[in-house]
């Protein structure tokens, strides 16, 4: 029935809406946590063009879809959409999950909480305390600030090309927020780059000589699984990784949504490894 979730023949469907959505990985990383813990829903990616957000959300409603999962260029648009969010996306303005509580359609941010479970879990790194470095100004850079800086970081400095943007990002940080300059990398304990500078194989938004060890370094990029930054940074001397932690644990907190269960994060992140070797496919010779 609308409203609740409830699907047919007891089959509860979620789905992720965007475009391009056809690579997203959203589809294994949740039907795999279905399959894992034996549930009986589906998961499906759907493409909106840019613009259709609410034929979007008027479809969950009018279908009954138990969930969604929502990618650019809609966050925004959805956050209006909506009976209500949660402060976290009501701050940043952006929704990328969508669920149902007693009937009210809910809507939250879940890429910062992402972010920041996957320093803990996966590179045993509490960002308390610590001076964290973001390269970007939109929806992820967003995201990654106001989460760091409500797990306690000491000091969360935003380096963009416009310096308004870089402004309005540091102010999600609270007092602990500034903009700042791509040298501050200096020293710095956490360098996140939340741009899509170099997903295409070409130069890190950063000088990489000023990396070194004792520094952790996250490229939010995940496709292609290193890029020059991760590369450069792990010679070095620096920890380094991608994005695909954020993605996988950011879904966990979606999925513990839809479902009231604990997610198999494990399970979720070895499809999602899976998933991106198939692509790559086989090793050259």
């Amino acid at each position: 029935m609308p409203g609740t979730g409830d699907g047919e023949n007891g089959v509860k469907v979620a789905a992720v809406v965007g475009r391009p959505v056809e690579h997203s990985l959203s589809p294994v990383i949740h039907n795999a946590a279905f399959e894992t813990l034996g549930l009986d829903w589906r998961f499906f990616a759907v493409s909106v063009p840019a613009g259709r957000a609410g034929d979007a959300v008027a479809a969950l409603r009018a279908l009954g879809l138990a969930g969604l999962s929502v990618t650019m260029p809609h966050k925004g648009a959805v956050s209006a959409l909506v009976d209500e969010r949660t402060p976290v996306a009501d701050a940043l303005g952006a929704v990328n999950c969508l669920w149902w509580r007693a009937g009210t359609l809910v809507g939250d941010n879940t890429d910062g909480a992402g972010f920041v479970d996957a320093l803990r879990a996966e590179e045993g790194v509490e960002p308390a305390g610590r001076r964290v470095v973001v390269f970007g100004g939109g929806g992820a850079a967003r995201a990654v600030v106001s989460a760091v800086a409500g797990a306690g970081a000491g000091e969360v400095v935003v380096v963009n090309r416009t310096a308004t943007r870089a402004e309005a990002a540091a102010r999600l940080a609270g007092p602990v927020g500034r903009a700042g300059r791509p040298e501050e990398v200096d020293g710095a304990d956490i360098v996140v780059n939340a741009t899509s500078v170099g997903m295409d194989g070409g130069p890190p938004p950063l000088d990489t000589d000023r990396l070194g060890p004792g520094q952790l370094v996250v490229d939010l990029v995940y496709e292609p699984a290193a890029t020059r930054l991760v590369v450069e940074a792990r010679q070095r001397g620096a920890v380094a990784v991608n994005g695909l932690g954020m993605l996988v644990h950011q879904a966990a907190h979606a999925f513990r949504r839809w479902t009231g269960e604990d997610p198999p994060v494990g399970a979720m992140a070895a499809a999602a490894r899976a998933e991106l070797t198939r692509r790559a496919g086989p090793p050259s010779a």
